[in-house]
């Protein structure tokens, strides 16, 4: 009798703890700032969980959370210019996924492709040395290209950071080469200005002096009357009347 007790008791426990594991698989939680993704047998259900507590179906159902907050995304890629130069790129993506649309980008590994696709339209735009002086009007390019392939599927890129931009070994010489001698051009240029300017500056002031001092000598020949001139020469007359004459 105690036996036949003990398997009953073992059983019901047994059938206890089985009820009690289904029923925790028949719950899932979506945590705060996500959504959960349906997945059965396989197969994205087009219906979305918000945050909070849900019921599914044990064993046949899984629920895959989706971040739905900025989410960042390192890519590192390869693209050609537009004079033809191989650039290795690296961008830093912030995108964010619809709360309502979070089963149509299950699948994340869509970005890449998108990135690398939109990525060549940019920068076939641009010569290897434009990318890096328009790194600005490149990032612009490479979010608003992004948003139109990807919105559609609740895809939003927020942000593109370009974190570096390499270019082969011969490339980068060549650029180096160029900058230094647009400096020594530019340096060229300064110093011959600064002569040209101190030339000119040295020929406006011998001008003024000119200038000044022919107004000078015009208001003293202005000044001299034929009376001033024989005042002038009583004032220095000692008094006493030439030794020496001649004629009459």
């Amino acid at each position: 009798m105690s036996k036949f007790f003990n398997k009953k008791v073992i059983l019901a426990v047994v059938l206890i703890a089985l009820l009690i594991f289904v029923g925790f698989n028949c719950m899932t939680v979506v945590d705060p700032g996500h959504t959960g993704v349906i997945v059965t047998l396989g197969r994205v259900d087009n219906r979305v969980l918000q945050e909070g507590l849900h019921f599914k179906i044990p064993f046949i159902q899984e629920i895959v959370q989706i971040d739905n907050r900025i989410v960042k995304l390192e890519v590192s890629t390869e693209a050609f210019s537009k004079d033809l130069q191989s650039v290795q790129t690296t961008l830093a993506i912030n995108y964010r996924v619809d709360t309502l649309k979070s089963y149509s980008s299950y699948e994340a590994v869509l970005i890449e492709p998108a990135v690398n696709e939109v990525l060549k339209a940019t920068t076939s735009q641009y010569t290897a040395e434009e990318s890096v002086t328009n790194r600005t009007l490149v990032s612009e390019g490479l979010v608003k290209g992004l948003n139109e392939k990807l919105n559609e599927i609740g895809l939003y890129v927020t942000d593109v950071n370009i974190i570096n931009f390499d270019f082969s070994d011969a490339y980068t010489t060549a650029i180096e080469e160029k900058q230094v001698a647009q400096q020594q051009l530019l340096k060229a240029e300064t110093e011959k200005q600064t002569k040209i300017t101190n030339a000119q500056a040295e020929a406006e002031a011998i001008k003024i002096r000119a200038e000044a001092e022919a107004e000078a000598n015009r208001i003293i020949a202005e000044s001299i009357t034929e009376e001033l001139v024989n005042y002038n020469k009583i004032e220095k007359w000692d008094g006493q009347l030439p030794k020496v004459t001649g004629g009459s």
